[in-house]
């Protein structure tokens, strides 16, 4: 690949790794930025809590199949070139979420979006997997998806902050005038990155390795498994967190972006911190931790009664820290795990089996839950129950998942 600029490899390996967080960062704000924009949108358009699901699970729904379409051809293509394709259709996308008129205008400008960002997402890891060694890996994915943490921050407060002035259209097209200047970043600075393309599989993966089939395997399959369940039991509760806020916690819509702020700011702090100790201890030990100290906050946010903006802050902080905390040991556990050769198709269907998790327990979250005449979840307790269950499941699929890999000799690949 060619190089950013005459610094030193670190200080380029450092501006490549912020350069796709800034990817990260729009995408996953114009993801997160709806969830908040709920309670508004469900009283603008006249929206039940499972309409609104449905609006959300759209997004991941698409970005999962276009993820499975992924294995047909993401590895046999220059990530640069694919990254800066899929992200002007997002783009584009994104201005005619800003531009629709209705429900159903929004419903297939965000099918449209969430089309480009699942396979954004795959390509990015797939580049920071490529560029940066094993031994640093996990620091790495964690400072990239400090895009969650400054969505949270920066991103999700300042939408609510232009909707509550000037509507909810105001973010989309923020939003997507921001992400032409990264687009226009990515074009600038962003090096080639096709170092996959002379490589092959080990012995141990099919010999063709440009066959859809060679990332089908029982192994690689456990890693898109216990994907999908942490992600799943994470969506019961993360759409609606806003809407119970606001109608069964007591806050009013102008306290919520405070609320995401302390929340982005603590994620912000702790991304990197919980990367450096999946390198350090290894992703699978600070995984399993991670489900197992999750199980706290979901219950305790989930039967909170109404309480002041400071106590609801401070248990938000906690269950949006754990829960965010739980995907960077996941993608550096299954990225380790296949090689560069195989490595986008494989996290292509992985985003797909994330995005297929987050858009299902939407919409299964949607018909759980029923809304009082005066705005409150009916139900949001006994989701919290689920996303503990679901989160064990977790930990019995990493148990095997990471069991499997040893007794198969599998080691961390490049």
């Amino acid at each position: 690949m060619t190089v950013l600029s005459d610094a030193s490899p670190v200080a380029r390996e450092r501006t490549l790794l912020w350069l796709l967080a800034a990817v990260q960062f729009t995408h996953v704000v114009d993801f997160m930025m709806l969830m908040p924009l709920g309670p508004l949108l469900m009283q603008r358009m006249d929206l039940s809590a499972t309409r609104f699901g449905a609006l959300v699970s759209a997004y991941t729904l698409a970005s999962a199949a276009m993820g499975v379409l992924g294995v047909f051809w993401l590895d046999r293509l220059e990530r640069k070139r694919t990254l800066l394709m899929l992200y002007a259709g997002f783009i584009t996308a994104t201005l005619l979420c800003g531009a629709a008129t209705g429900p159903v205008g929004l419903l297939l400008a965000r099918t449209v979006a969430g089309s480009c960002a699942g396979l954004m997402g795959a390509v990015v890891i797939a580049i920071v997997s490529d560029v940066v060694p094993a031994e640093r890996r996990g620091q790495a994915i964690g400072t990239v998806m400090t895009a969650y943490a400054l969505s949270a921050v920066a991103g999700v407060p300042l939408g609510l902050a232009l909707a509550n002035q000037w509507g909810w259209r105001a973010p989309f097209v923020v939003l997507a005038g921001l992400a032409g200047l990264v687009w226009l970043l990515l074009l600038r600075f962003l090096p080639r990155v096709d170092g996959h393309l002379a490589r092959s599989a080990p012995s141990l993966m099919p010999a063709d390795t440009r066959a859809p089939s060679s990332v089908f395997t029982p192994r690689l399959a456990l890693g898109w498994g216990l994907t999908f369940t942490v992600v799943f039991a994470s969506f019961l509760l993360i759409p609606y967190l806003g809407a119970f806020m606001v109608g069964n916690l007591g806050l009013s819509l102008t306290d919520l972006p405070w609320v995401y702020l302390a929340g982005g700011a603590a994620t912000l702090v702790s991304s990197r911190w919980i990367g450096r100790l999946a390198d350090r201890l290894g992703p699978s030990r600070v995984l399993a931790g991670l489900l197992v100290a999750t199980m706290a906050p979901h219950l305790l946010f989930t039967h909170l009664p109404a309480s002041p903006l400071p106590v609801v802050a401070a248990v938000f902080v906690l269950f949006m820290t754990l829960t965010s905390g739980r995907a960077i040991p996941t993608m550096a556990l299954v990225a380790s795990r296949v090689p560069p050769s195989l490595r986008g198709r494989y996290l292509a269907v992985n985003m797909a089996a994330s995005d297929g998790a987050s858009g299902l327990a939407a919409w299964m979250g949607g018909l759980l839950l029923s809304t009082a005449p005066d705005g409150a979840l009916i139900g949001f307790g006994p989701l919290g129950w689920l996303a503990v269950a679901l989160s064990t499941l977790s930990l019995g699929l990493l148990w095997v998942f990471d069991g499997r890999a040893a007794r198969l000799g599998a080691t961390p690949t490049p």
